[in-house]
């Protein structure tokens, strides 16, 4: 990974200096649990990496807050809960979901009194009918993809202080939007928005998603490990998939295994990896933090924005 001169960098060594407290108990087994398919994540790395990251995280929490406070009483306004939002962006099967997991875990902890809710910004991609009609089914997970306006009108309901927010909820199970089901946001201290478009610029839109952040991340490694984890992945959802007729992976579970990685190694080539290179690696310097990952999922350097 080249150098990136507008960040400090520090080897893992290094950063797990800047947490010495007392380890917050927490057990492999409720790490398995948190993590998703082929991703790795160990206590050794709760101690090493995200707890000096919680602590940075919960620092900038308690700044927002006093400015928060500052700020209304400078304007003479009642206080009104605002969410603390941290975004975490990256590629696919790069291990976003498990990093959001553990840090809404951690987060938890650190901040008892806060309430701690994460959405993934899966919900607001078109559903697969729509992506039919508008021709663009082979172009999922591409920015024009997603309903950004119905995502940024949520991010700014919610920076309003509205009480109550919905989403819709997303399935990887059947591959699209789950008819009629929502996700209900209640008032959240503190936001985690986790997907691959969260530094993106939207197309036709003046606003950054990152607009709405007050702290971002993005989990990144060598494409050629991500291409790894993603076939590692895909073969795990076909071992899941063929007890399950519903199942979007189902056919190819069911099917020859080595036309249905040929598939995966074809959908990587021309959509993920293309949306990689052109979308999503070009925002990483727009992050506060990048985890960079090595083999086995290993974090290794942290870069901390100046």
């Amino acid at each position: 990974m080249e150098e990136l001169i507008n960040y400090y960098h520090f080897d893992r060594d290094q950063w797990r200096q800047f947490y010495s407290n007392d380890r917050i108990e927490i057990s492999q087994n409720s790490l398995n649990q948190i993590k998703a398919f082929s991703d790795r994540i160990s206590v050794r790395d709760v101690d090493e990496v995200f707890l000096p990251l919680t602590k940075l995280i919960k620092l900038r929490y308690q700044q927002y807050l006093n400015w928060q406070e500052e700020k209304t009483d400078f304007l003479q306004l009642p206080q009104k809960r605002v969410p603390f939002i941290l975004g975490i962006a990256g590629s696919v099967a790069v291990g976003k979901s498990t990093s959001a997991r553990l840090l809404a875990k951690l987060l938890e902890k650190f901040l008892p009194d806060a309430k701690v809710d994460l959405i993934t910004t899966d919900g607001f991609l078109y559903p697969n009918q729509v992506l039919k009609d508008k021709e663009i089914m082979n172009r999922k997970g591409f920015p024009e993809s997603y309903d950004m306006e119905k995502l940024l009108t949520f991010l700014n309901d919610l920076k309003a202080g509205v009480d109550s927010v919905q989403l819709p909820v997303y399935s990887h199970q059947i591959y699209d939007i789950v008819p009629d089901e929502m996700q209900t946001l209640e008032k959240p201290d503190v936001l985690i928005v986790e997907g691959i478009n969260t530094l993106q610029l939207p197309s036709n839109e003046l606003l950054y998603i990152s607009d709405f952040f007050d702290f971002s991340l993005y989990v990144d490694a060598d494409p050629r490990l991500i291409e790894q984890w993603f076939l590692e992945r895909f073969g795990m959802l076909l071992d899941s998939a063929f007890k399950y007729p519903t199942n979007y992976y189902y056919s190819l579970a069911i099917g020859d295994r080595n036309v249905a990685f040929e598939h995966a190694k074809k959908i990587w080539r021309e959509i993920d990896y293309t949306n990689l290179r052109e979308f999503i690696l070009p925002t990483r310097n727009r992050a506060d933090v990048i985890l960079h990952k090595t083999k086995h999922h290993q974090i290794d350097d942290i870069y901390l924005r100046k």
